[in-house]
Order: structure tokens, then sequence, then C-alpha cells
């Protein structure tokens, strides 16, 4: 019971809760508002105090706790639902309960945590409070306790918008270019770390089977000449290599795939959109990760603008040499496959042979998957991209040779 409970209050990634907690704040500094509720247990003194208000106010307080929580716990997508629970609690008790009209207040400033825009929200506003005053006057309430409400409504709806606004643009600011370009050096680290383990590895395994077969062949004075073809062989592949290292260091590429993926993640949270991104493949060639990574800055842009989402998901997967890229979003879905955006991407993806399918049903998000081919990558010592029938005559050699100086 208790652990369905936690997982009821659990907040969502998009809540207001795990948004003050990703800025380093208390997870229950929302509740300070409720203070503000303390009109409720004012609104005796103002009137006659009856047992209808006392049994009301036990029922009811309670509920708006709950109902409070839920807005403030539950996506963004889905709290507008508790917060439109709270106003209809509002005109079910009215007849009754004066006190509910902090009710209503608190519903109209909570459907603030829904993803719409400012001036959509004030229209949800002007119609909820002509239905307030309306059934408010049909009840012969006293205009001095009921003209108060459109007035606070709007006035704290819209200083809660603003400081949602302010907030957005605080956390933009903080995109700063020197936090960009530090991201992506550690990025482009991590990738030329996994390029030299990739090169270095192999190559120099093939220097040393090459150098101590030299060595063996010179101890038994068996094949001088064969000896020498070998130093001369190791001498290529380290001259070869020193070469690839240096063009590996020589500068750090801004595209590089992982640190677009971490702009990306900076640029989504400012929107107030969880990324979730996987493993990216190792070592892909120079050209494929500048085009996808081009590519995803211009759909994580569109989702940032566009998509209405909470949460995106970025993930890669090699299959029989060929790159899978899908980024997917819970957005409105809905959009025309022949964007400006859309048709940029598709021919870079294009120019590198590959495919770009867009799945977005209306209201259920959109999926992007690009399909990449990826060339098969030469040994480093093949100067002319040797094909690899030759490579394994030559391993097979190289094997023959060590036997027979053994």
């Amino acid at each position: 019971m208790r652990q369905s409970i936690r997982a009821w209050f659990n907040p969502a990634p998009d809540s207001l809760v795990a948004y003050n907690v990703r800025k380093g704040k208390s997870p229950w500094l929302d509740s300070v508002h409720l203070l503000w509720s303390f009109w409720v247990f004012l609104v005796p003194a103002f009137g006659e105090f009856t047992w209808t208000w006392v049994w009301l106010t036990l029922l009811s307080y309670p509920a708006f706790l709950l109902l409070y929580a839920k807005c403030c716990v539950s996506s963004r997508r889905e709290s507008y639902r508790y917060a439109l629970v709270l106003i209809a609690m509002t005109f079910a008790l009215l007849p009754w309960y004066p006190s509910a009209l902090t009710y209503f207040v608190y519903g109209c400033v909570m459907l603030c945590s829904a993803r719409m825009s400012l001036r959509h929200y004030m229209q949800a506003l002007a119609v909820l409070n002509v239905a307030c005053l309306t059934e408010a006057w049909l009840l012969h309430y006293p205009w001095q306790a009921v003209i108060s409400i459109p007035f606070t409504t709007f006035v704290v709806g819209m200083v809660v918008n603003a400081e949602r606004i302010s907030e957005e643009k605080d956390a933009e600011l903080r995109l700063s270019h020197d936090e960009v370009r530090r991201l992506a050096a550690t990025a482009e680290r991590e990738r030329i770390g996994r390029d030299l383990h990739d090169l270095l590895g192999h190559t120099l395994s093939l220097i040393t089977l090459k150098l101590e077969l030299s060595r063996k062949l010179f101890d038994r004075d068996r094949d001088s000449e064969a000896a020498r073809r070998e130093m001369e062989e190791a001498e290529r592949v380290a001259r070869h290599a020193l070469s690839e290292v240096r063009a590996a260091v020589s500068g750090i590429r801004a595209t590089d795939l992982a640190a677009e993926l971490a702009a990306a993640r900076l640029m989504l949270e400012s929107s107030a959109v969880t990324l979730e991104c996987g493993e990216l493949p190792p070592s892909l060639p120079v050209d494929v990760e500048r085009g996808l990574a081009l590519v995803l800055r211009e759909a994580v842009t569109n989702i940032a603008r566009h998509a209405r989402a909470t949460q995106a998901r970025v993930t890669t997967v090699v299959v029989n040499h060929v790159l899978r890229l899908c980024i997917e979003d819970n957005g409105r879905g809905g959009i025309d496959g022949h964007g400006n955006g859309l048709n940029g991407m598709r021919e870079r993806v294009r120019a590198l042979g590959g495919t770009l399918d867009i799945e977005s049903p209306t209201g259920l998000g959109t999926r992007l998957v690009i399909s990449v081919p990826l060339r098969v990558r030469t040994l480093p010592w093949d100067k002319g991209a040797a094909p690899a029938p030759q490579e394994a005559v030559q391993a097979a050699r190289w094997t023959g040779q060590e036997r027979q100086a053994t």
C-alpha cells in the first residue's frame, strides 16, 4: 500500500517538482504557496459560523491538498486535469460553501503548469471566471465577496506565466558558448581515445609480430632476405601509423556527434524536455559523423520549437554495416514531411547514401529513422585500400614463415 502511494506521488520527469530538483531547489518549494489557503479558514470571520462549514472544510480541504500535490508532481501534459477537477469541486461546493472560491483561485493558477500559450491560458481564465461569476450571481453572493476573484486569478496567472518565461530564458542563457565548447572538447577527446585504441592496438600488434619474426630469422640465420623484408614492412606500417595518429589528434571537430548530443540535452532541458540517449557506436567515419551531427541538430531544434513535447529519445544501432539513428519525441506530431527543415535533413542523409523515414501521427509524437551505410574500414597499412583476400594471404604467409623459423 505504501509503495502504491509513493508511486502515485512519484514526480514525472517534466513536472514542476522535477524541474525544481533539476535546478537544485527543494522538491517542497511549491508547498509554500499553500500558505495562501488560509483564506479558507478566514471566511467564517466575515459571516456566520456554521457546522455545515466545518464538515465541508474537513471533507474538501484534504481533497484540495491532494489535487494540488498532483498538479505539482504530474506531467505537464496531465496536470491540467487535476486543476480542472479542483475548479469543478469549487462549482459543486459554492451553493453551501463560500470558502470554495479559494479553491477556484488555486485551480486557475495551476492551469499554468499545462503546456499552453499565454493567449490560450488567458482565454481559459476568461471562460472560467465568467462561469464562476454567473454561478455566484445566481446564488445571490455579495458582489464585494466575488468581484476580487477574477482580478486575483488574472494577476496571479500573469505573474506565474512571467516567472515561467523568465526561467526559460535564464535556462537558455546558461547555454553559454564556453560550456558548449567544453562539452564538445570532452566528447572529442573521448572519440580520439577510441580511435587511437582501435588504430594503435592492431598496428602495434602487427609491428611486434613482424619484429619478432625478423629476430628469429636473424638468430637462426635461415633467411636474411625474408628478415629484411619483414623489417621494411614493419617500418612502413610504423610510419603509416604515425601519420594516422597525427591526423587523429590534429584538431577538435565541433560537429562531433557526442558533442552535438550534449548540446542537444542542454537545449531541450531549457525547454522543459527530458532527453534520453543511448550509447554511441565507436569510430564512425568522419563524413558520416559530421552529417549525422547536423541532422541531429536540426531535429532537436524542431523538437524544442514546434513539437510541444515533454520527452525525447535518441538511439543508435549498427546492424550489418548500416547505422540506424532514431530520434523520437512524444509531442503533438502531425508534421508535414515536406518542410524546409526536413528537406534539408533528407538532402544531408541522401549525400551519405542513406534514407530518412518519418512517422508522425497526429497527437502521438514524431519518429525519425535515419539509415546510413557504413564503409568497411581498411587496415592502416594498405595504402591502396587492398582487398580483404590479399590481407588474408599475407597473414597466412606471416604465419607460415614464423612456423618455419621456429
